[in-house]
């Protein structure tokens, strides 16, 4: 059967590009070899933060007679979250499902492999089409540790898939957004959590104040946080794990029930015979342009498969951004400018770049910083330490950047994309008046502090 446009994978990436060209008028169709919705729906994103969700409520009961409210006998069942869990994933699966057939959009049900340039096999039928967008997803790296084949050693794929990692012990190797959020839930549960990371922090790649800070917060509730430390083996004894690493040139171990392994993901390319179609890969991964396009210019990748981005939303703005080049209509979405959210206690979310970085590129800037300890919302609903950072650029004080580190700030930081993305200055966003009491009133009070005159903050002391 011949289509204007096939896409490979019905990931958030994938099945938003086939509605995007279905809008537009191709006859499109989508190839995907296991559940649509891809990693984040149904091992990723949606199954994390539902899980979270639960951990932190188990966590905040604990916590509610400090607000007034006296709990006895509260439980948190493992194999209840994860019921509750599948029951989320599955109704936005079939949301999706439903997306695709409103839009008239064909689901072919397989693996596809390419035949030539032109053409593609799925379950042993083949169809061709004038474009393709290859949006297969990744999947979890593991590198070549000693024991890292052992029962219970798992990556978060068979951790969100199953309700069987009931772990009362877990180490986990990898300090990232995956590693810091599943310490959250275990954590949250009541479990004991160790996490190794080899760099010299955790969240690496993020603002140094958000990973000083969470290391902090995650060491007070009971996690062991262990950084600059290489893994070197697992072994096995008796049911128990042992994870041995070095350190500052001496040899640590820890022992538990389970061992996560969440040191990154890979593109998932093998299956796809790229060769057939003439597809170049870098290490793996799909080779692409500004545009999304491979060296085969109707034929375009996009998400976790480029070994770009690894976020959803990224995803969703490649694939649009796709389908308008195919189609020759004006953007809509910018697929540049892209908000990072780790949904941790506090919420972390970032966009635009940090002040460092912005000195190391030799750009003169103008932060705004307000701590949330003095924010009223934060107060009543007794969140932890937190603040919000703005980076303004210093000739034109437009806003180019944001961290937060506080209740609803994956919520908040939207108000902030806007702002970088229609180059909103110091004097708009001061213009905007934000209701109180709110977490959001913290921008405000960042805006006026990069000015010296916050009302709600004081000011430094005269030497």
């Amino acid at each position: 059967m011949q289509y204007d446009l096939i896409v490979i994978g019905a990931g958030p990436g994938g099945y938003v590009a086939a509605i995007r060209a279905a809008q537009l008028g191709l006859k499109t169709a989508v190839a995907e070899r296991a559940e649509v919705g891809g990693t984040c729906l149904n091992r990723g994103c949606i199954p994390t933060k539902t899980l979270m969700h639960s951990a932190n409520l188990y966590r905040e009961i604990g916590e509610a007679g400090k607000m007034g409210v006296n709990v006895t006998g509260a439980e948190a069942d493992f194999k209840a979250m994860h019921a509750r869990k599948a029951q989320v994933v599955e109704q936005l699966r079939g949301g999706v499902a439903q997306l695709l057939k409103g839009n008239g959009i064909d689901v072919l049900e397989g693996e596809a492999a390419f035949v030539s340039p032109e053409s593609i096999t799925v379950s042993g039928e083949t169809y061709t089409a004038r474009n393709f967008i290859i949006a297969a997803g990744s999947k979890p790296a593991v590198p070549p540790i000693p024991g890292a084949d052992l029962p219970n050693v798992v990556t978060s794929d068979e951790m969100l898939d199953t309700d069987s990692c009931d772990y009362n012990e877990l180490v986990i190797i990898g300090g990232g957004v995956i590693g810091v959020e599943m310490a959250g839930v275990y954590n949250g549960i009541g479990r004991k959590v160790t996490i190794i990371e080899a760099l010299e922090r955790i969240l690496a790649n993020m603002d140094r104040e958000i990973s000083q800070n969470l290391s902090m917060i995650l060491k007070k509730r009971g996690v062991a946080v262990n950084t600059g430390a290489m893994v070197t083996g697992i072994t096995q004894e008796g049911g128990r794990l042992t994870c041995t690493f070095e350190r500052k040139g001496k040899t640590e171990s820890v022992s538990a029930d389970g061992v996560l392994i969440c040191v990154g993901r890979r593109a998932v390319t093998e299956g796809l015979n790229t060769e057939a179609a003439g597809i170049e890969l870098d290490r793996g991964r799909v080779k692409v342009d500004g545009n999304y396009q491979t060296n085969v210019p109707h034929i375009y990748a996009i998400g976790d498969v480029t070994g770009g981005i690894q976020l959803a939303h990224a995803a969703e703005a490649q694939g649009i951004t796709c389908v308008e080049h195919i189609c020759d209509v004006t953007r809509t979405v910018d697929p540049n400018l892209v908000p990072a959210c780790v949904y941790t206690s506090p919420e972390i979310a970032t966009v635009g770049i940090t002040a460092d970085e912005a000195k190391q590129q030799g750009k003169a800037v103008i932060t705004g910083k307000y701590i949330m300890s003095g924010n009223g919302k934060s107060i009543i609903e007794n969140e932890e330490r937190g603040f919000i950072k703005l980076v303004f650029d210093a000739e034109t004080e437009k806003l180019i950047g944001a961290q937060l580190m506080c209740g609803r700030a994956t919520d908040m930081i939207g108000e902030l994309v806007t702002a970088v993305s229609a180059g909103l200055s110091k004097a708009q966003m001061a213009m905007a008046l934000h209701p109180h009491p709110t977490f959001c009133e913290g921008i405000t009070e960042a805006v006026h502090a990069a000015d010296g005159h916050s009302i709600h903050t004081m000011p430094p002391r005269k030497r």
